[in-house]
């Protein structure tokens, strides 16, 4: 998979659902230390799926680009390099 990026989501503010623009994607939690595994989510057909590690829920919202969520400010930013 060279040259494909997994956007990666975060919720420190404890939403109960966030809008994101793709059905493929890394769900971390919330930012460091208080993340979880950083662990691959597929929705596959589907337009919804819950984290198993923090139970957020994700909706698959087309009209989002793939580092747009909402609310806003849910996109991993990975200060580490």
């Amino acid at each position: 998979m060279a040259g494909h990026h997994i956007p990666h989501f975060q919720n420190d503010q404890g939403h109960r659902a966030i809008e994101i623009g793709v059905r493929e994607f890394m769900c971390v939690g919330a930012n460091s230390p208080f993340d979880h595994p950083h662990v691959y989510l597929d929705m596959g057909a589907d337009r919804e799926k819950v984290c198993p590690y923090c139970s957020t829920l994700y909706r698959y919202n087309p009209v989002l680009a793939a580092a747009e969520t909402n609310p806003e400010g849910c996109v991993f930013h990975d200060l580490v390099a």
